[in-house]
């Protein structure tokens, strides 16, 4: 068995993890390599393109969306290991590394398929997303408009900070901090979530994943274009993107039996009703 390992980038309680989980599975026969930034952080770690039989990310949420793009371009399943904050991508705790590479080696797991977003910017630029696509201001003491049509039909305009267009998987990051609902990742849903809206109008939607989402730039001023986390583009006044759903979705490795309510009592510390 062989293993790609993306690694948090600048965390040192990361760097720990990945030192352990190297060690277990060189204890196990397991190769794990990864890129040569990574081996040089990593003892034992070796440099090689990403390939094998999955993709493990040691880190946050956001290592883990960067395994998940690494995974889908090389058709492999990803597993997050934890060593981050408040996560809700990662899988498997530090101290559960051996027990996670024997289910792996024994095939004691499932892999769990999540819905993905393909966004439109202009030039055909066409840029598949994991958790969420965001239209924001680009200056930060302004507003942007953005008007958002469903299918053709124009549904609302917003005037706020950004708006959110996120999958269930994306519904635990950004647009849960701006008022939207906590989804299952097992169902499949388009998410809509104004950011700080200065409108009559300003509640969060969801829409069938069959809906196309068009989202265009009313204001006179610039607006900017995230995509996971990252910048993609710059939107002029009367720009748009579009938002469907993404023809690949993104695979998981699940190792136990999920429950959703379960993840997220643990994650905020609910007491039992």
């Amino acid at each position: 068995m062989k293993l790609t390992l993306v690694l948090h980038p600048s965390r040192s309680s990361a760097v720990a993890v990945a030192e352990a989980l190297v060690s277990a599975a060189a204890e196990r026969g397991i190769a794990v390599t990864g890129s040569p930034a990574d081996a040089q952080r990593v003892a034992g770690l070796s440099a090689g393109e990403p390939g094998g039989d999955a993709v493990v990310a040691v880190g946050g949420d956001g290592t883990v969306l960067e395994a998940a793009r690494v995974a889908r371009s090389a058709g492999l399943p990803v597993l997050g290991i934890h060593a981050g904050t408040l996560g809700f991508l990662a899988e498997v705790q530090p101290e559960r590394i051996g027990p996670a590479l024997d289910a792996l080696l024994e095939g004691r797991y499932v892999v769990s398929k999540r819905m993905t977003l393909e966004v439109t910017l202009p030039g055909r630029l066409v840029v598949d997303a994991l958790n969420d696509v965001v239209v924001e201001k680009a200056v930060s003491r302004q507003t942007v408009g953005v008007a958002v049509s469903s299918d053709g039909e124009r549904l609302v305009e917003y005037r706020a900070d950004a708006v959110i267009v996120a999958t269930p998987t994306g519904s635990t990051a950004y647009t849960f901090s701006a008022g939207g609902p906590l989804v299952d990742p097992d169902i499949d849903a388009i998410l809509l979530t104004p950011v700080a809206p200065h409108s009559a109008f300003g509640r969060a939607m969801v829409f069938s994943p069959q809906v196309e989402l068009v989202l265009a730039v009313t204001s006179d001023r610039r607006a900017r274009v995230n995509i996971d986390g990252q910048t993609y583009a710059e939107l002029d006044p009367g720009a748009s993107i579009s938002v469907v759903r993404g023809a690949t979705p993104a695979r998981f490795i699940r190792l136990s039996a999920r429950n959703f309510a379960h993840i997220v009592k643990e994650k905020f510390h609910l007491p039992d009703a």
